[in-house]
């Protein structure tokens, strides 16, 4: 998640570069409700995501991180590699993958997007997160972990061979930390037309936050029930996400008209006594103490709510495409 508007780096995007490629992986974790009626279709479950899988992502950019300088910030190595391994991923499962550049603060930058063949591109479903870290740290937590669970979706999406109705597209953004820089130059460059061909965005910015707490965007209502009938449906109380509330990549999409929703939990706001009644954890220490520390790194992850947030994260996006 970004920084305030106080603590951003001025940004101008330039020019895109293009490139294509393709990705392969698994699924599994948290019981998913069961089938639910969309419309007048009833859906399949969802596929569960193993949290095993997505904790593996996070070793590989944890790797990346402690190759190159301890972090993997936009204009470093640390992202650039980071970028090829989801890359490289997407790749090897069928994905078109494509790589739009842009300049920020003096540095290149990229994002990363990757379509699902088939399906009606005039309805498109997305899921995103922002790949790059603050220079101060690996930034597992921020935001390897929405990195991750919407990188081992979409390999699930290609292992299960998932046929949606409607056109799947997954996105890694270079450069919110300087303040949404990626997400906004994606946004700018698309048509008014293919804007609205986006019928939803889902964002995913700090899901397994050590000491966390279930914050779900009020943003559309429909992605918003989407999410919550999950989490109800494993019994997991939620909460609506005010702390990040247009400090992350869905903004850009909100501004320019496209329903917009995701998960959260929590950053460097402090846990009330209510909220560790309701979910545990600990009162009066912050969702996550490591937010744009060094010690953001492997350590500093929760499994439960990094698995029960990966499996909401293929829950919406199986059903929302169906």
């Amino acid at each position: 998640m970004k920084l305030s508007v106080s603590g951003r780096a001025s940004a101008v995007a330039v020019v895109a570069a293009v490139t294509l490629v393709a990705t392969g992986s698994i699924a599994g974790a948290a019981p998913a409700p069961e089938a639910v009626t969309h419309g007048s279709a009833a859906l399949a479950a969802a596929p569960d995501i193993p949290v095993a899988d997505v904790k593996a992502h996070l070793t590989q950019l944890q790797s990346i991180a402690t190759a190159n300088g301890g972090n993997r910030a936009h204009g470093r190595t640390g992202y650039k590699a980071s970028l090829d391994y989801v890359k490289a991923k997407l790749d090897a499962a069928g994905f078109t993958t494509t790589v739009q550049q842009f300049t920020s603060s003096g540095r290149t930058g990229y994002n990363l997007i990757a379509d699902w063949p088939g399906g009606d591109t005039g309805k498109v479903v997305m899921a995103g997160s922002h790949l790059d870290s603050v220079t101060s740290g690996a930034g597992i937590n921020d935001n390897g972990t929405g990195s991750a669970a919407v990188l081992e979706a979409a390999l699930t999406v290609a292992r299960t061979g998932y046929q949606p109705t409607k056109h799947l597209r997954f996105a890694w953004w270079g450069a919110e930390e300087l303040g949404l820089v990626g997400s906004r130059y994606y946004v700018n460059s698309l048509s008014a037309a293919n804007r609205a061909k986006i019928s939803g965005y889902l964002n995913f910015d700090m899901i397994g936050s050590p000491n966390p707490g279930y914050f779900v965007y009020d943003d559309d209502p429909a992605i918003e029930k989407t999410f919550k009938d999950y989490f109800t449906g494993i019994g997991v109380p939620t909460e609506i996400e005010t702390e990040g509330d247009g400090r992350s990549d869905h903004a850009p999409f909100k501004s320019a008209g496209v329903p917009v929703g995701g998960l959260f939990t929590g950053a460097g706001r402090t846990k009330t006594t209510a909220q560790a009644t309701k979910w545990g954890g600990t009162a009066g220490q912050a969702f996550d103490r490591c937010y744009h520390s060094s010690c953001d790194t492997t350590a500093n992850v929760n499994d439960t709510a990094l698995n029960r947030n990966a499996d909401a994260l293929a829950y919406a996006v199986w059903t929302l495409s169906a």
